[in-house]
């Protein structure tokens, strides 16, 4: 139960879904932890579930300007930075035809544009060693229709997994993705969907899973704790692929 004891560390979109459980599991094994996220509602749920040792701080993942406050906010809290969780993400489901140039940029902005400069603003305060994870996605993986932008933005993801591994490997920072599969988190419920599409749309991506279920929140973050604790001190620009088999 303390394999991240005496471990600072920031988990963005720590508000809820997988979010929210890795935060309870660092905490559970000795971290001191702070939490981003945008919605006014779970970020005040996060801090009567997280309890008042947890820090939560308001900031949007897409604004390049909120990223150097968030690493401000951090270094006043903690001083130094032994892990990041870049988690905040969005998945938006369309056919190709149907997307703009604002939705595409919106994707972009929150999976890959945010998380690049937030790990830009943290770079003077990280610790010797440090650990980033990012959560990739199978998607990135196989060709499943109405996922173009979303699946080439969590490609992006993996491709910073290894060019920053060898940018970063040499101050003390290692840098791997976890990549989940279909995860039983509220991200679905945010597609925009009717209750009978979305039981559909569950039904049909289920179906395709060799396990034969949705991977849970609790899977993905133990996944985590492995790349962020000291065990994994010789993973460097790895992705784990957790996905009951989608990608086979």
């Amino acid at each position: 139960m303390n394999r991240l004891q005496g471990k600072r560390a920031l988990i963005t979109g720590g508000t809820s879904g997988i979010g929210l459980e890795t935060a309870k599991l660092f905490v559970a094994e000795g971290a001191t932890v702070a939490v981003s996220g945008t919605n006014p509602a779970t970020l005040e749920a996060a801090r009567k579930e997280l309890g008042s040792s947890v820090q939560v701080f308001a900031s949007n993942a897409s604004l390049v300007s909120d990223q150097p406050k968030l690493a401000q906010n951090i270094a006043q809290a903690f001083g130094k930075l032994d892990i990041l969780f870049v988690n905040a993400g969005v998945a938006t489901l369309r056919p190709v035809e149907q997307w703009d140039e604002a939705g595409f940029d919106r994707e972009f902005g929150i999976n890959v544009k945010g998380p690049f400069f937030l790990i830009q603003s943290l770079l003077p305060i990280f610790a010797n060693p440090a650990s980033i994870v990012l959560n990739a996605s199978v998607n990135a993986h196989v060709g499943m229709p109405n996922t173009s932008v979303y699946g080439a933005s969590k490609a992006a993801l993996l491709s910073l997994t290894r060019t920053l591994s060898g940018e970063l490997i040499s101050r003390g920072i290692r840098v791997n993705a976890v990549s989940p599969g279909p995860i039983a988190t509220p991200l679905y419920s945010k597609l925009g969907l009717s209750q009978d599409q979305l039981k559909n749309v569950s039904a049909s991506i289920q179906s395709q899973v060799p396990a034969g279920r949705f991977g849970q929140p609790s899977e993905i973050a133990n996944a985590v704790l492995f790349l962020a604790s000291n065990e994994s001190a010789f993973t460097v620009g790895a992705e784990l692929l957790i996905d009951g088999g989608l990608s086979l």
